[in-house]
C-alpha cells in the first residue's frame, strides 16, 4: 500500500469517527434539551449528559484537527 493510499484510508476512518461522534453529540444535546426541566430525572444523569456533550465536542475537535493534518500531508505528496 502506497503512502498516498494509506493517508486516504486514514482520512476515510476519520470521516467515520467524525460522523459517529457528531451523531452522539446531537443526540445528547437533544436528550438534554428534552429533559432539562424534568425534575424526575436524577441530577447525575444531567451531569453525565453534560460530560458526554463536552467529551464528544472535544473528540470532534481533535478528529477534525487530525483530519486536516492528514489532508495537508496529501498536498506534500
Amino acid at each position: 500500500m502506497s503512502r498516498l493510499e494509506k493517508i486516504k484510508e486514514q482520512i476515510g476512518w476519520l470521516k467515520v469517527a467524525f460522523a459517529i461522534f457528531t451523531a452522539i453529540l446531537v443526540s445528547l444535546v437533544g436528550w438534554y434539551m428534552t429533559y432539562y426541566d424534568n425534575n424526575n430525572i436524577a441530577d447525575i444523569k444531567k451531569y453525565l449528559t453534560l460530560l458526554g456533550i463536552l467529551t464528544s465536542s472535544v473528540i470532534i475537535i481533535v478528529v477534525n484537527k487530525i483530519a486536516f493534518k492528514k489532508i495537508d500531508e496529501l498536498e506534500d505528496l
